[in-house]
């Protein structure tokens, strides 16, 4: 088999990936190991910020974004019994954001993919990559019980931090650098009408809760808990009872329905240096994890592969690797702010149950800071929306 790309995952930046590739007039193959139907109902990230939703737009993907999603235009910061709402299109110059759930996003990207007649393969794992520092790289992959082999021009690491992509980079190349945190998250879904409208962060000396939603009759909601619990230990009613806790103020309620879902997410910072090597690119959670503190995860993908995809019709269209050098640099830029921004969220929000009581007290202040200081709100509007780190967002 031959393409010009070689996609790994069908995640949402593969698959944007591919789109973008092929509405220039540019091949791809996408190699996925699992199944289409595991791919469409996996339960991620749901926030995306103005550039992300403009790339859906670019690539045709958003009809259905575009009627369902919801707009967000700042957050409450929500501690001491205090609930500051945070405007964003006044402190960024108009932006905003959107809720739209990553499995929608999926749905909305394989079906497009798969109208247009593209080489899309699900249950079909990558066992080896190889030759990325020649002219002729190759993908082996399993498909119907067959070991086949995919030559490309340029491949896309869009598989996750799990994948086979990293991995294939020489070791003597490859830098890693990584933060774990000392708790999770208990994420749920429950049927019943969001009690807010824009999103809550709530700080409490009982730990984060988070206030989301995935649609106006869904809502999504989060609680810190330890690393090492398990749903099993987690009933509904300790949860809402847990969650009422952490988000009471004077004068608001939170309504409760029925909790449809139940998964916990550990907590991890990490960033892959280099982000490519001879022909081999990473993209997505392949290269770089953050904690959905900051709502950067699916918003980082994306800008990867449009990177990615603008960097390869400059290839193939004019000739230039200059992109494509460029590639692993240009990325990072953007990633370690992000990194930062969520880094800087997460230990502001959350309780650390070794930190001493000076470590609380200033974690208050600095509460108090953000809350209470135009410049401060600023900061965190302008990262939450995506920050301009280039001059071309």
């Amino acid at each position: 088999m031959r393409t010009q790309v070689g996609i790994i995952g069908a995640g949402p930046a593969g698959l944007l990936l591919s789109q973008l590739l092929h509405n220039q007039g540019i091949d791809s193959v996408v190699l996925e190991a699992r199944g289409r139907e595991y791919c469409e109902q996996r339960r991620r990230a749901g926030m995306l910020e103005q550039s992300t939703v403009d790339a859906l737009r670019a690539a045709g993907a958003a009809d259905r974004l575009d009627r369902e999603g919801l707009l967000h235009h700042g957050i409450h910061l929500r501690f001491a019994g205090r609930d500051r709402h945070i405007d964003f299109p006044s402190r960024t110059g108009g932006k905003s954001v959107t809720v739209y759930g990553q499995t929608e996003i999926v749905k909305d990207l394989i079906a497009k993919r798969v109208d247009e007649g593209a080489r899309l393969y699900f249950d079909t794992p990558v066992t080896a990559i190889e030759g990325i520092d020649s002219d002729a790289p190759r993908i082996r992959f399993v498909r119907d019980g067959v070991e086949q082999t995919l030559e490309c021009d340029v491949i896309a690491g869009c598989d996750g931090f799990h994948g086979v992509a990293r991995p294939a980079l020489p070791a003597h190349v490859l830098k890693t650098f990584e933060r774990v945190y000392p708790f999770a998250w208990l994420g749920i879904l429950a049927d019943v009408a969001p009690s807010t409208d824009d999103l809550i962060y709530a700080y409490s000396d009982r730990g984060f809760a988070l206030h989301s939603m995935r649609s106006a009759s869904v809502s999504r909601l989060y609680l810190q808990v330890e690393p090492d619990a398990k749903v099993e230990d987690w009933p509904d009613v300790r949860i809402w009872a847990e969650l009422h806790e952490r988000f009471a103020v004077p004068g608001w309620r939170l309504d409760e329905g029925p909790i449809t879902d139940k998964s916990i997410t550990p907590m991890r910072s990490f960033v892959a240096e280099p982000m490519s090597f001879g022909r081999l690119f990473l993209a997505g959670d392949a290269a770089h994890v953050v904690p959905p503190t900051g709502a950067k995860g699916l918003n980082l993908a994306m800008a990867d592969v449009r990177v990615l995809a603008d960097a390869c019709v400059e290839w193939f269209g004019r000739g230039s690797r200059a992109g494509l050098d460029a590639y692993s640099d240009t990325c990072l830029r953007r990633v370690w702010r992000a990194e930062h921004f969520s880094y800087w969220m997460t230990t502001l929000l959350h309780v650390d149950p070794s930190a001493p009581e000076f470590d609380r007290r200033c974690r208050l202040a600095h509460l108090a800071y953000v809350a209470d200081s135009e410049a401060a709100m600023t900061t965190l509007a302008e990262n939450y929306v995506g920050y301009d780190w280039n001059g071309d967002d």
